[in-house]
């Protein structure tokens, strides 16, 4: 999924030092600004045990399959709908079921009566996030897996992964320059294609895993951590509008919808850490009040704290270091011709020996 600051290219750096500062080579990670959990999956890969949260459905969706889910998936519920799943073996049931999902008919509702052009022309504001095709698509699957879910005929842990597979796919074919702020004006090359449901494949393994979906801040005061990574947003740009469809499509609530980008209310989502009024006070109140041996935080320097005012809060815990990489940042519109500062940011990753 394109995700702004994704730490894709730093998964190695992040982990190698990790690793050689935590003396204990089996701890558990709480990756508590988890997004699409990158990081954590990284991690799971490795055989840790991993604890993540994200105030956004859409990304609790996503960990839920990706990090909560550790074990193979049968559809046992679905053999009567999907003889199919009777013939195959339990590698092939994944793609079995995203296989008769891509096939279903198609349905107007939310997603097409909204984001798509052939419901919106002549409308005060036409709205192309999508092709037709695949808004239709999109309500189809959606209001599919959701009757499976009500019907009781597929558990938490299929319905997860069912929803996380339909958020991978919906966004490799979304109009937009990566984030949802805002629509192309021609539908792109990308956009044309026809949505496809893939399995989204997570790591199995034996760890049992964590995920919630609460405010950072709250979470931390009542509950106990090993090993703490941090990777709040670097600036004001407010994830909860950046992806506001993918909350829609995860959420599927019908939600009240306004603006000529047609978006669902996300004041609740809103974070202080996006806030150079706030961000100080949350990030202080953050470091101050959790439970754990170390804290890492990733930040770059395209940032809302600088350096100095990261270290005298982190240094409040005891013993600070930081570590630095280059890389290059993020161009969420390579469709379009837009002048940025610069190619490269610098990462940094600071820590903290709690005493």
């Amino acid at each position: 999924m394109n995700y702004i600051w994704s730490k894709k290219s730093l998964l190695d750096f992040i982990y190698k030092n990790i690793v050689k500062v935590v003396w204990n080579k089996n701890f558990i990670l709480s990756d508590l600004f988890a997004w699409t959990g990158i990081v954590g999956r990284y991690f799971k890969q490795k055989w840790h045990k991993v604890i993540a949260n994200d105030l956004q459905y859409y990304s609790y969706i996503l960990n839920k399959n990706y990090i909560w889910n550790h074990k193979d998936l049968y559809f046992s519920w679905l053999l009567d709908e999907i003889p199919e799943l009777l013939v195959w073996n339990v590698n092939n049931y994944k793609e079995i079921v995203c296989n008769y999902l891509n096939n279903l008919p198609w349905k107007k509702w939310f997603i097409y009566k909204n984001y798509s052009v052939g419901w919106t022309t002549g409308a005060e504001f036409e709205r192309l996030y999508f092709s037709d095709e695949n808004a239709l698509r999109c309500d189809g699957i959606r209001q599919k897996i959701e009757s499976w879910k009500k019907k009781k005929l597929i558990n938490d842990n299929e319905y997860y992964f069912l929803l996380a597979s339909l958020l991978e796919a919906i966004d490799k074919v979304a109009n937009t320059a990566s984030v949802y702020w805002a629509f192309l004006k021609k539908l792109k090359k990308s956009a044309l294609k026809t949505l496809e449901l893939k399995p989204a494949n997570y790591y199995l393994n034996e760890q049992e895993h964590d995920v919630f979906n609460e405010d950072i801040n709250s979470l931390i005061k009542n509950t106990s951590h090993e090993v703490v990574y941090l990777d709040p947003p670097y600036n004001h740009r407010q994830y909860s509008g950046n992806y506001h469809i993918l909350e829609t499509i995860a959420k599927y609530d019908n939600p009240k919808i306004r603006w000529i980008t047609w978006m669902r209310d996300c004041s609740i989502q809103k974070s202080d850490y996006c806030k150079k009024s706030e961000v100080l006070k949350a990030f202080d109140d953050l470091v101050q009040n959790i439970d754990a041996k170390y804290i890492f935080l990733s930040y770059n320097d395209e940032w809302l704290m600088n350096l100095d005012e990261i270290k005298k809060i982190m240094s409040k815990r005891w013993d600070y270091w930081v570590l630095k990489q280059k890389y290059r940042r993020f161009k969420a519109d390579k469709t379009e011709a837009r002048n940025h500062k610069k190619d490269e940011t610098i990462e940094y990753l600071h820590y903290v020996k709690i005493k």
